[in-house]
């Protein structure tokens, strides 16, 4: 199967393809033509999932493919962003039928779901990597940024932490485990949703936010220097689903909240001021601490005594907690 067989067969014919609202023109032509109403800006975003270092080789392709695009379309949520487009360039070491439909499949559910439409990238031969860039609108200086928290600000989460990581031995194939608590950790990991809803609804009341892939204390990190203020995280008030704490004990149920990563939830400070009208609109949001003048993130336990975390999260290079 050549290059552009591939293409036309499984993502150019496919629904999430076909079009929508803000987009001109799609796949077929050199670019991709997008139209923003007046007084909107462009959010934009790329990442790159390699297999072996983000998800293990053999992942099952349906599966693969809703969670690549998942974890791109959380960065529109982070910034309050509606998502208008995305596109994908595809690393194959083989063109293999069944597989490529397997993700194409799955792709285009992720797609749907976000209201996200395939409108161009790229294939090649090589080692399994997947390249997603997506591309969504905000009005004119109302995107969220990691910048603006303020002291006297609380510091929140848009729902539960550390589900992707409690997952991550049941998908290594560390641990075996049945059942409905299984099921919820595996489908957090594999189709976490982007809170695309709760970060449009965050839009002229966060005052910063971002969302959580590398773990709560080292992504909290980024508003803390980004905004130049502390960040006090309680553990005590840390929100675990039931799944997570039924599964694993709670020391290891509290790691994956701090420092796991890959919860794809939002991480926001909102003053005081705000918190009824947006609990009222998203009630499983939940005030994990507060922003002090200062700078860096702190944790306290149930006592308020500070903790030092032995991990911070994850990163691609250097050690662990640098």
């Amino acid at each position: 199967m050549g290059e552009f067989e591939l293409i036309r067969r499984f993502f150019a014919s496919a629904a999430c393809a076909a079009g929508g609202e803000g987009i001109a023109l799609g796949i077929g032509d050199d670019c991709a033509l997008l139209q923003l109403p007046p007084g909107e800006q462009l959010a934009i975003s790329t990442d790159t999932l390699v297999a072996g270092v983000h998800f293990p080789d053999a992942a099952d392709p349906f599966l693969l493919g809703q969670r690549a695009l998942a974890v791109s379309a959380s960065d529109l949520a982070a910034m309050g962003a509606t998502p208008v487009a995305f596109t994908l360039a595809l690393t194959l070491p083989d063109a293999r039928a069944d597989w490529l439909d397997g993700f194409a499949r799955g792709l285009c559910a992720m797609a749907r779901g976000c209201g996200l439409g395939l409108v161009g990238g790229d294939t090649t031969r090589g080692p399994l990597s997947l390249t997603l860039t997506v591309l969504g609108r905000v009005p004119a200086g109302g995107a969220l940024t990691r910048a603006g928290a303020r002291p006297g600000d609380l510091l929140c989460v848009g729902g539960s932490l550390g589900d992707g990581a409690g997952a991550l031995p049941l998908v290594l194939g560390q641990r075996e485990a049945q059942g409905a608590h299984a099921d919820y950790l595996l489908a957090r990991y594999w189709s976490p949703q982007p809170q695309l809803a709760l970060g449009q609804a965050l839009r002229g009341r966060a005052t910063a936010a971002l969302d959580i892939s590398d773990g709560l204390l080292a992504d909290c990190g980024h508003i803390a220097k980004a905004s130049g203020v502390a960040l006090w995280v309680d553990q005590s008030r840390l929100p675990l689903s039931p799944a997570l704490t039924a599964l694993h004990p709670r020391d290891f149920a509290l790691k994956c909240a701090l420092a796991g990563g890959d919860d794809y939830r939002l991480a926001f400070t909102l003053p005081a001021t705000e918190l009824a009208a947006v609990q009222g609109l998203w009630p499983e949001m939940a005030v994990i601490g507060r922003v002090d003048a200062g700078q860096g993130v702190h944790l306290l336990d149930s006592t308020g005594a500070e903790l030092l975390p032995p991990v911070l999260g994850y990163q691609h290079f250097g050690s662990q907690g640098d």
